[in-house]
């Protein structure tokens, strides 16, 4: 056992920052690509929004508590 010990954080970062990923591509994918029966406020486009901030997020948690930062 090497002693070394991986913040829990770092990973609720890695988790929110694929989620992130996923999310906004699918939001970006749907602007591009509207459904055929887009939802009352398709306009405002949530998706694009949410992700992009769970994206930011999940970074700032990777970089914060990184396995290699003191």
């Amino acid at each position: 056992m090497s002693g070394r010990v991986i913040s829990i954080w770092f990973f609720i970062g890695l988790s929110l920052l694929v989620n992130g990923i996923l999310i906004c591509g699918a939001g970006i994918w749907e602007v591009f690509n509207t459904p055929a029966n887009p939802v009352v406020l398709f306009n405002l486009h949530a998706s694009v929004w949410w992700g992009a901030i769970l994206l930011i997020c999940g970074l700032a948690y990777c970089v914060k508590f990184a396995p290699g930062r003191a």
